[in-house]
C-alpha cells in the first residue's frame, strides 16, 4: 500500500501497536469507543493523503515522520494544503552541482527543452492512441501543431519561447483530445481555477497527486524540489518537481479519458457547487478516481534507461534519477518515458 488515501470526513488517524488506524468516534449513547474504519500496519504505508477535515494525533504525526512517511493535506475537493515531511536528505554536494546548474548559461535552457520534449511526444501518442483506427480532422491538426512544436524545439534560445511554445501546442493538444469525450461532458478545454466542467474537475485532482507524487520522487533522489529549470523558480512553487511533472501529465489525460468513456464515472457523479467551485466531485465518484489512480500508478511500464518493467511512481523516481546525474555530471541528458 504505497499511498493511502483517506476522504471519510470527521475522522482521526491513530497509531495502536504498530499499526495506523482510522477512527470515528460514536454516538454519546453508545459505549464511547471509536469506531475502528480501517486498521494496517504502519510499515505497509509510504504516503498518507488526507482528503479534508481528517485530524492526526501527535503520536501519530511522531510515527509517521519516524518512518519517513509524508503526509497530503488536500481539501476535501483535491486542493492541494499542505505536506507534513521529515527532514531533507542529506544531498549537500548533490544540491550544490543543481544551484550551480541553475547559474549555468546553456544547462537550464537545454534541461528545460527535454522536458518539454518528452510531454509534447507523449501527448502526440495519447492522440495517436486513441484516434484509431479513424483520426479526425481536429486530432489531425492537433498532432500536426505537435510535430511542428517538435521540430522548432532545438531552435529555442530562451526559456520564454520554451513556455510559449509549450502553451501553444498544449492548446492545441487539448483541442484534439476533447474529440474524445462525448458532448454530455461539456469539455472544450482545459480550464482551472475553478475548473469548470466534470472533465477538468478530474484533470485538476488528477495534476494535484501527481505533483505530490514527483515532489516525493525528487526529494528521493535527493534534489530540492523548489529549483526548477523549466519552471520559474518562486517561493513556496517546487518548480523541479513541476518541472517532472511534466511529461507525465498526459497520464492523468488518459486516465480522465478512460474513466469517463468506460462508464467508470458518469455526469452523474457530478454536483453543482457555488460560484468559486462551480463542479464537485462526489464522495462516490472521488473514491473512484482515487482507486482508478492508484491502479494506474502501480501499471508498469519498461524503462528506457533502466531497461525493466517498473510501477509508474517507481519510473517518477527513475526520472528524477536522470535529473540528479545530469546535475552531477554537467550534462544535459535526459531520455523521455517514450510511452506508446
Amino acid at each position: 500500500m504505497p499511498a493511502l488515501y483517506l476522504t471519510e470526513q470527521q475522522t482521526k488517524i491513530r497509531i495502536r501497536n504498530r499499526r495506523l488506524r482510522v477512527e470515528r468516534e460514536t454516538d454519546s449513547g453508545s459505549t464511547g469507543r471509536p469506531e475502528v474504519l480501517l486498521s494496517v500496519p504502519l510499515h505497509h504505508v509510504e504516503q498518507v493523503v488526507l482528503f479534508g477535515n481528517i485530524g492526526l494525533t501527535t503520536p501519530a504525526i511522531a510515527a509517521l515522520l519516524e518512518r519517513g512517511c509524508e503526509v497530503v493535506f488536500l481539501t476535501r475537493h483535491g486542493e492541494y494544503r499542505g505536506r507534513l515531511v521529515g527532514a531533507f536528505t542529506p544531498h549537500v554536494p548533490l544540491r550544490r552541482a543543481q544551484y550551480r546548474a541553475l547559474e549555468d548559461a546553456e544547462f537550464p535552457l537545454a534541461m528545460a527543452a527535454h522536458f518539454v520534449r518528452a510531454k509534447l511526444l507523449h501527448q502526440k501518442a495519447l492522440l495517436l492512441r486513441n484516434s484509431r483506427p479513424a483520426r479526425s480532422e481536429r486530432v489531425a491538426q492537433a498532432v500536426a501543431i505537435l510535430d511542428r512544436a517538435l521540430e522548432n524545439l532545438p531552435r529555442k534560445r530562451a526559456i520564454s519561447s520554451l513556455r510559449g511554445l509549450e502553451g501553444s501546442a498544449t492548446a492545441a493538444y487539448f483541442g484534439g483530445l476533447r474529440t474524445f469525450f462525448d458532448p454530455q461532458w461539456r469539455f472544450l478545454g482545459r480550464n482551472r481555477r475553478p475548473p469548470r466542467d466534470p472533465v477538468n474537475v478530474l484533470l485538476s485532482l488528477g495534476y494535484t497527486l501527481l505533483t505530490q507524487v514527483a515532489l516525493a520522487a525528487v526529494q528521493t533522489v535527493g534534489l530540492d524540489p523548489y529549483a526548477g529549470f523549466l519552471h520559474e523558480v518562486v517561493y513556496n512553487r517546487p518548480a523541479l518537481a513541476l518541472d517532472l511533472v511534466e511529461e507525465f501529465r498526459p497520464v492523468v489525460d488518459g486516465l480522465a479519458l478512460w474513466l469517463c468513456r468506460s462508464g467508470v464515472l458518469t455526469p452523474q457523479d457530478f454536483l453543482t457547487g457555488t460560484p468559486e467551485r462551480p463542479i464537485l466531485l462526489s464522495d462516490e465518484g472521488r473514491r473512484r478516481f482515487l482507486r482508478a489512480w492508484e491502479e494506474r500508478l502501480e501499471t508498469k511500464f519498461t524503462h528506457p534507461v533502466r531497461q525493466q518493467r517498473l510501477p509508474l511512481r517507481q519510473c517518477l523516481i527513475e526520472q528524477a534519477r536522470q535529473i540528479a546525474r545530469a546535475v552531477q555530471q554537467g550534462k544535459a541528458v535526459y531520455t523521455p518515458m517514450g510511452f506508446r
